[in-house]
């Protein structure tokens, strides 16, 4: 019997990480905010992304 391994790497959420710390960074967010723009900021991207996608 075979033993069968799947590795799946997905740099999506590390690619969303790096994009928020940048928009935290660029916009000078006080930590508050920036828990905020945890929320927000994939709700824009999403109607952006939609927007674009239709």
């Amino acid at each position: 019997m075979e033993k069968v391994f799947i590795n799946k790497h997905s740099h999506m959420g590390m690619i969303w990480v790096i994009g928020w710390l940048f928009t935290v960074g660029f916009c000078h967010l006080s930590f508050w905010q920036g828990v905020a723009a945890i929320i927000i900021w994939p709700y824009y991207i999403g109607t952006w992304l939609a927007a674009f996608l239709h």
